[in-house]
């Protein structure tokens, strides 16, 4: 199914979203107003701004507040990349050059600290401290995430444990925010609120597993930047983790990390290939789906509810 079918709900507001992601770079400071258009003119598939809009729609649909949650969700996710680009020193994202690629590591981080602060600026204008203190708490989980990606880089002593926390707090926490502010500002009782965090919990997990097995199968020109850019950049994910314990006397990852070698890259990908560990993982990706979707049947039988289900398949199929 085609994403703006799945979309069809909320797709007039989620064009509102970006109509309001443009205006950000209306600003009289034509230097930075320049780079603000790049940044928030290179948008995604922006799932996490329709799960806010999604997970609203079940109850009273306030868009005056869901409106600026669902902008200040996606200039969240926005800043996170741009800082993400800046630390890994990447060229590109989604087949255009970075920001620091272009301006420096230095004017990177400052407008991703700008992208924060915007974001801050639109969840203000929900009015409902509930929500405010929800995307301060999203916040310091996708940091902490992040710092502990980056003090655990190129080493191998990582438990699936720690993956699953790792990847909970730079992706799921972020779609948790999504689907539970969407909730609380719809005024949904607490139940559905629950529903909806653990929607967005497990969903964001599987999102960020196939993600994970998309950087071994998929192609430069699909994703927009170099296939293998987990194991370039250090970071163990899931199938690298499979492929260690596939392979403990020949670890190709290990030689990786070791050599920083376009060689092994492409050694360790295609061992990845040459075996089980993609279906392996997109069994897990599957389960977590499943999950995501297990209690969705509570809440009010709506289009919105349907789109729910449709958005995890459409997640998981991604790749296949």
């Amino acid at each position: 199914m085609d994403i703006n079918q799945i979309y069809a709900p909320v797709l007039e507001d989620l064009n509102k979203v970006k109509d309001a992601l443009k205006s950000i770079s209306r600003i009289d400071n034509e230097w930075l107003s320049e780079q603000l258009s790049y940044v928030v003119g290179e948008s995604g598939k922006g799932i996490r701004p329709a799960l806010t809009l999604l997970s609203g729609k079940s109850y009273k649909y306030n868009l005056p507040h869901l409106l600026p949650m669902a902008v200040s969700v996606e200039l969240m996710h926005t800043a996170t990349l741009v800082h993400d680009d800046a630390i890994d020193k990447a060229l590109t994202r989604r087949g255009h050059a970075t920001i620091n690629s272009i301006w420096g590591n230095e004017i990177a981080i400052l407008m991703g600290d700008y992208l924060f602060a915007k974001a801050g600026e639109y969840v203000a204008d929900t009015q409902t401290p509930r929500v405010i203190k929800l995307f301060s708490q999203t916040l310091g989980t996708i940091s902490s995430g992040e710092i502990n990606q980056f003090r655990g880089a190129f080493k191998l002593d990582h438990s699936h444990e720690n993956y699953f926390h790792r990847i909970y707090s730079k992706t799921a926490s972020l779609f948790s925010l999504a689907t539970q502010s969407g909730a609380i500002l719809s005024q949904a009782p607490e139940e559905s609120v629950t529903i909806m965090k653990q929607y967005g919990d497990d969903l964001g997990i599987s999102f960020q597993i196939v993600d994970d097995i998309l950087d071994f199968t998929s192609t430069e020109e699909a994703m927009g930047k170099p296939v293998g850019s987990d194991l370039i950049q250090g970071t163990l994910t899931l199938p690298a983790m499979l492929l260690m314990e596939r392979y403990p006397n020949d670890n190709p990852v290990e030689m990786v990390f070791k050599t920083r070698d376009k060689k092994n890259v492409a050694d360790a990908i295609e061992k990845v290939r040459n075996s089980t560990i993609i279906k392996d993982c997109y069994k897990i990706a599957s389960e977590y789906c499943n999950k995501a979707c297990r209690n969705l049947k509570l809440l009010p039988k709506t289009t919105s509810r349907q789109a729910l289900f449709d958005l995890a398949d459409f997640v998981l199929k991604q790749g296949t």
